[in-house]
């Protein structure tokens, strides 16, 4: 990781490095959750062009049964090279020894947020009181199947003494972004990272639940210990976690993660 990250950082500060297709160019095969995608569909093509390799890329949710589930597809033996996504997720990932411990590199953290329809009221969630008081007050809530999901529906409801009250009008929302289902009108209220809340159109983010009852997610990406395309994986990670790609991160709802140089 060390050496790709320095080799990266030297290119994508200007200097000219011709690549021999037959030595460098490499497929890497990505399998990415929901939370990093807007950034990551806006660095790919940086890192394509400055190192000649071309990725490929799965999306799905971190965790969960639904089809393109990361878990699920690896259970199926589909080919990766790098994984991105929740880093709780990942963390189990190493354990099972699908994913390259050594490899890891964390990349934003992520708070969760709320997101009303296009043109709706937005109510005042900036306290626990008035997040409790707007929770009370809706008539459907829709969250995701992923991490800010589970922590919703497992903790958040119960610190603010309400789960009794969301049952029959809060559900959990699989394969399928909860912004999406409150855009066309199905749920008041959406809970999920603020950077899957943000490229759907059709919603305005009322902004992140309060600081103390806030769940900070993690985004982190590491080699898969299947992966063909070793090497040039590293090279996507090194970028990903670089000062080049941090405005980019920064602009899709995330925190990046700073790395110092070299590591």
């Amino acid at each position: 990781m060390t050496i790709a990250r320095s080799w990266l950082s030297a290119l994508l500060v200007g200097a000219t490095l011709v690549l021999p297709a037959a030595a460098r160019a490499d497929e890497v095969r990505v399998m990415i959750s929901g939370g990093f995608s807007a950034a990551y569909k806006q660095l790919v093509p940086q890192f394509e062009q400055a190192t000649g390799h071309k990725v490929s890329t799965a999306y799905g949710p971190s965790m969960g049964t639904t089809e393109n589930a990361i878990p699920v597809r690896l259970a199926r033996g589909e080919p990766v090279d790098v994984l991105i996504m929740v880093g709780e997720a990942l963390t189990g990932l190493t354990e099972q020894g699908k994913a390259d411990k050594a490899s890891r590199v964390d990349l934003a953290r992520s708070p969760i947020g709320v997101a009303v329809r296009a043109g709706a009221p937005k109510p005042d969630i900036s306290s626990v009181d008035g997040l409790r008081a707007a929770l009370l007050a809706a008539k459907s809530i829709a969250y995701s199947d992923s991490a800010s999901g589970v922590y919703v529906e497992n903790e958040l409801f119960k610190r603010l003494g309400i789960q009794e009250q969301m049952k029959g009008k809060a559900r959990m929302i699989p394969a399928e972004p909860v912004a999406a289902v409150v855009a066309r009108g199905d749920a008041e209220l959406g809970f999920q990272q603020i950077s899957e809340l943000l490229p759907v159109a059709g919603v305005e983010v009322v902004g992140p639940i309060p600081e103390s009852v806030q769940k900070i997610t993690i985004f982190a990406a590491g080699i898969s210990t299947k992966a063909v395309s070793a090497k040039a994986g590293a090279d996507l990670l090194a970028f990903l976690a670089s000062a080049q790609a941090a405005p980019v991160i920064r602009k899709t709802g995330l925190d990046p993660i700073a790395h110092p140089a070299g590591k």
